[in-house]
Parts: structure tokens; C-alpha cells; sequence
């Protein structure tokens, strides 16, 4: 069994490979354990050397078929599809956007297509699919209504998966994402860094900037949750999924004011008092639109598991990486 990963230089595809290295095994095409043979890394930057024969590396444009067709092969039965432009690049350079996010998608499906063998694929999907008036709680039937070129084409490529699935092409799987806290490493173009930076920042004595109003509602995961539920998603029966293969997964309902006060119970004031506040319009206008909570029954009926609360995940932070 050959696993790939796109984005595998990212900081979650580092972490799921981790956790595929470990567990050793996946469901196979009929439902059946297959060991895990290789994982293929492929990413823009070169993976860091792995030192681990199972792990190979393709660096290189997501959005080269040559490259795509390289790194699935007629042994792939399993890819998880995390490569992307974030959120505040999409916005700012809209054909990059497109070519990374769309079109590679789409070379991706077409590659998995043409082997026949029918692959699994796993896409981290977004938040940011939603917009417009929304209910306080967004159910399974609330419709997307994107009000950004990340959120479009992260629902765009929703629905080739939807598509490419019910043709038979391959098995398709989209877990729609919460904004994921906290990142590690140095903050990025996404309009969601502020709800890692408001926290990794001050831990490490820096001072950070929050570019949005405190009572902000956000929805958040962890990490490790957002891995576990790759993995969770990946082995879900195809009969469990039905003809919807998209998936809400479950997260926080935090504002960030309760961030803040998470933060300051973990570490104390003086760690909090590092945060500045200085609203940012353009970062605003993109985090409004996306919804503060939504309804997860059903992943929670197909096994995703949820984080306790966000002190938690602070607190795990903390552990990890021997932040303050």
C-alpha cells in the first residue's frame, strides 16, 4: 500500500504521517487492513529526510500532472489531499488560488481516475465554504455560500469529489475543517493566523497582534484532533457515508475573548498582556463570514473524535513544545 500526502512538508501533513507510520495499517479498497507499504510525501519544499525507508519524498508543483503522476502509481490506494493556498494569499493572488487549489485538485482526482484502482481520497476541506446570513448553529443542509476565492474553491473542488465518487472514480472523502489552533512555527498569509499567533506568540515572550474584535466567534481544532479525524475519516465504511461524502468535523465554539482568558489560566497575566489589540478590516471581512459553530452529529456518529475544551489544547501545546 502506497499512502500520499499532499502538503507532506506541511506542518499536518508531518503530524499524519507520523501517525500512519505508527499505526501501520489502513483499510484497503474492500474494507479490509493493508499494511502500509510507503508514504509519498509530496510538497512545493522538500520534506525533511525522514531517515525512515517506508517515507519517500516528491517536491515539486502540486499542479504538475507529470509530478502528480509520479507520486500515484498503480500501488496508491490511499491519498490525503491537504495541499493548499491559504485563505489571505487565495484572496490576494486569485490565479494562484485557482491553479493551486482548483486545478491541482482536479489533476489529482484525474491521475487517481486514470490508475483504476480506485482510491481513497481524503481532502481537508474548509470553514471558510460558508458565508452569507447564517444560523447561529450550521446544520448538514445549511447551503454554501463562500465569500472568498478560498472558500469557492475549496467548495468547487466538494463537489468534483462528490462527483468523481459517484462515477466510480475513486472514493472520495472531505472533512470540512475548523480553524486549526494552535500552529506551531511562525505565522502564515491565512486570515485565520491571528488564533494561533494570539496564543504561540505570547507563550514564546513576543509580542501579538489581534486583528479582530474580541467577541469574535470562532471554531476551532486542535492539531491532533484535526489528524485524528483524517484518519477517522479515511477508514469510515463507504456504506456509512452514502452518496454525501462531506463531512463537518467537530470543534470548539469559542470567541476570542475566551481565547484570551483560556490563555491566561494556563499562563498567566503576564503572558496575556503581550496581546495587542489592532483590528485589521480585511481580515475581519473574511472571518465574519465564516460560521461560529455548526452542528456535528453526524460526525460524531461516524466515530470523529472532538476536543475537551480549549485550555486543553493550550495545555498540550504547552507540553509539546516547552512553551512558557
Amino acid at each position: 500500500m502506497n499512502v500520499v500526502i499532499t502538503g507532506g512538508a506541511g506542518f499536518l501533513g508531518q503530524r499524519l504521517a507520523k501517525r500512519l507510520l505508527e499505526r501501520g495499517s489502513l483499510s484497503g479498497p474492500f474494507g479490509r487492513a493493508q499494511h502500509i507499504d510507503r508514504i509519498t510525501l509530496v510538497d512545493v519544499n522538500p520534506p525533511p529526510d525522514w531517515h525512515d525507508r517506508r517515507v519517500a519524498a516528491v517536491a515539486g508543483d502540486i499542479a504538475d500532472r507529470a509530478l502528480l503522476e509520479h507520486a500515484i502509481d498503480s500501488s496508491t490506494t490511499s491519498v490525503f489531499h491537504l495541499a493548499a493556498v491559504v485563505s489571505g494569499m487565495a484572496e490576494t493572488d486569485f490565479d494562484l488560488g485557482m491553479r493551486v487549489n482548483v486545478d491541482a485538485s482536479r489533476a489529482l482526482l484525474d491521475v487517481c481516475r486514470s490508475r483504476g484502482e480506485r482510491p481513497r481520497v481524503v481532502f481537508a476541506s474548509s470553514v471558510a465554504v460558508y458565508g452569507g446570513p447564517l444560523p447561529e448553529i450550521v446544520q448538514d443542509a445549511t447551503a454554501v455560500l463562500p465569500q472568498s476565492s478560498y472558500g469557492t474553491q475549496k467548495a468547487i473542488v466538494e463537489l468534483l469529489i462528490n462527483d468523481y465518487t459517484r462515477r466510480g472514480f475513486v472514493d472520495g472523502r472531505v472533512l470540512r475543517l475548523p480553524t486549526i489552533s494552535v500552529r506551531p512555527g511562525r505565522p502564515n498569509a491565512a486570515a485565520s493566523s491571528f488564533a494561533s499567533g494570539i496564543i504561540r506568540e505570547p507563550l514564546s515572550g513576543e509580542v501579538a497582534v489581534c486583528p479582530v474584535d474580541p467577541d469574535t466567534r470562532l471554531w476551532l481544532q486542535s492539531p491532533a484532533t484535526a489528524v485524528d479525524c483524517f484518519v477517522q475519516m479515511h477508514e469510515v465504511a463507504p456504506s456509512a457515508l452514502g452518496s454525501n461524502r462531506i463531512v463537518n468535523a467537530p470543534g470548539l465554539s469559542v470567541t476570542v475573548r475566551d481565547m484570551v482568558a483560556a490563555l491566561e489560566r494556563v499562563a498567566g497575566p503576564a503572558v496575556t498582556s503581550r496581546i495587542r489589540w489592532q483590528r485589521d478590516p480585511r481580515v475581519e471581512k473574511i472571518v465574519a463570514t465564516w460560521p461560529g459553530a455548526w452542528d456535528t452529529t453526524r460526525a460524531q456518529a461516524l466515530g470523529l473524535p472532538c476536543d475537551e475544551d480549549f485550555e486543553a489544547i493550550i495545555e498540550a501545546y504547552v507540553r509539546e513544545t516547552g512553551s512558557a
